[in-house]
C-alpha cells in the first residue's frame, strides 16, 4: 500500500513513516506543508494520505483544506486525518465526499496494531472515526429524515459503527450479545433503505447517511 504523510512535526512524521515502513507500507513521501502534500500526491499517486490538520503557515486548518481539495480531484484517494484537534464543520464537508476516510486524534492512538488496522480499513473504503470526533460530528438531531426511524439503541450502534467497530466490538462495548447487535445492524440497514449488498459496503453507507444528516 502506497502512503504519503503530511505533518509539520518532523519527528512525528518520520516516526509514522518508520512505523509504516516496518509494517510493509510503501511510504512514498513525508512532507511538512499542505502545498508539499498536494504536490506529493500528484507525483506519487498514493493509495492513502495521512494528514495533520494544522500545518504552516497559519497552523489552523491547512491540512484539512488540502484534504478536501485532494478528495475533490481524486475521489479514490483514501485519507486519514490525524490531529490533536476536532474541526467538526469542515471535516463534515470532507466526510460527505464518500468512503475511504478516517479521523483519529493523535493523543488517543495508543495501540500500534489498531492504528495500522485503521489505515488498512480506510484504504479499503472503510470509515474510521475517533469517539470524540463522532461526538462532535454526530449529534442526535431531530428531523424528518431516514435517521428519525432509528431507535435510541440503533443510534448508539450506528455511532459505534462510525468509529469503525465490528459487531463483536460493539457487543462488548454495549454489554450485549453479538446476535443482538447483528439484529440492530440489520434493522439499521432496513430503516436506512440499504438493500442487499456486502455488509462492509452497507456499513460505510449507513455511516455516511448518518454524517450527511448532521449539521
Amino acid at each position: 500500500m502506497r502512503v504519503v504523510i503530511a505533518d509539520d512535526s518532523v519527528l512525528l512524521r518520520e516516526g509514522i513513516a518508520g512505523l509504516l515502513a516496518n509494517a510493509g507500507f510503501q511510504v512514498m513521501a513525508s512532507v511538512g506543508t499542505a502545498e508539499a502534500l498536494v504536490e506529493a500526491v500528484s507525483v506519487h499517486e498514493p493509495d492513502i494520505a495521512v494528514i495533520d490538520i494544522r500545518m504552516p503557515p497559519t497552523h489552523t486548518d491547512e491540512g484539512l483544506r488540502a484534504a478536501t481539495r485532494l478528495r475533490d480531484k481524486q475521489p479514490g484517494l483514501a485519507i486519514l486525518l490525524l490531529s490533536q484537534w476536532v474541526h467538526a464543520g469542515r471535516a463534515l464537508d470532507l466526510f460527505r465526499n464518500g468512503a475511504g476516510l478516517g479521523y483519529l486524534l493523535k493523543d488517543r492512538v495508543i495501540d500500534v496494531d489498531d492504528f495500522l488496522e485503521a489505515l488498512r480499513r480506510i484504504a479499503k473504503g472503510g470509515t474510521v472515526l475517533d469517539p470524540d470526533v463522532v461526538a462532535a460530528l454526530v449529534g442526535a438531531h431531530p428531523g424528518q429524515n431516514a435517521l428519525s426511524r432509528l431507535t435510541d439503541r440503533e443510534r448508539q450502534v450506528l455511532a459505534l459503527m462510525a468509529e469503525g467497530r465490528s459487531n463483536s466490538a460493539i457487543a462488548e462495548r454495549l454489554f450485549l450479545g453479538r446476535k443482538t447487535i447483528e439484529t440492530h445492524v440489520n434493522a439499521i440497514f432496513t430503516k436506512l433503505d440499504l438493500g442487499p449488498a456486502g455488509d462492509d459496503n452497507r456499513r460505510v453507507l449507513a455511516v455516511l447517511t448518518w454524517l450527511r444528516a448532521q449539521q
